[in-house]
């Protein structure tokens, strides 16, 4: 069984679901910890907002790195729904008024990735999916509030966890729903020399 080279890149992320995602691929990587302001602009599309964020991620780690040698992956991911950015939700109140709005409607997950070596030198990516959720009832949005589960999520809620029963059709990625679209993903690490079955 090949195994890839120990830290082949950094992630600026500390989202378990991203985490999950890289290692079932067998990358290598180091987390990097840090906070950058994820607020939204005035009137920012929500393809330009997740685009900013993201290359905000990157950037900001830079100069966290142990080894400047080794480029850095930054993501964003955001739902919106009829132009509006679904971030992620204050409280119990502000998540059910978000599943709510989602509930028996279509909306779109956007996310957007950055891999950087340094201010100037830098690769970024964009994936978009079309969600449709089913008509969900008041004691459903509620129990799901209960589970903590949508608290950390944008959109309140998680393709991979319980709302995956809310889900009525998806177009896309899913992979990209999740935080980190794979297949753009691994284009842009191979484009910085880091192949998905290296030793």
């Amino acid at each position: 069984m090949m195994k890839a080279a120990q830290h082949q890149f950094y992630l600026a992320s500390q989202s378990p679901r991203r985490l999950v995602l890289l290692k079932q691929l067998g990358y290598s990587f180091s987390v990097l910890e840090f906070q950058v302001d994820e607020t939204p602009i005035a009137n920012e599309d929500p393809k330009s907002y997740v685009r900013r964020v993201a290359l905000s991620k990157a950037l900001a780690a830079l100069p966290l790195r142990d080894d400047k040698t080794l480029p850095v992956l930054a993501a964003d991911t955001t739902v919106t729904i009829s132009g509006k950015i679904l971030g992620k939700p204050r409280d119990f109140k502000n998540a059910a008024a978000m599943l709510r709005l989602l509930s028996d409607k279509k909306h779109e997950v956007h996310t957007a990735i950055c891999l950087a070596k340094s201010e100037s030198n830098y690769l970024e990516a964009h994936s978009s999916s079309i969600i449709e959720f089913r008509k969900l009832t008041d004691a459903e949005i509620q129990a799901y509030c209960q589970t903590l589960e949508p608290m950390d999520k944008a959109g309140a809620y998680a393709i991979q966890g319980y709302a995956a029963a809310f889900i009525k059709n998806m177009q896309g990625s899913p992979s990209g729903v999740k935080g980190l679209p794979i297949f753009e993903t691994a284009q842009l690490l191979q484009e910085f020399n880091i192949g998905l079955f290296d030793d």
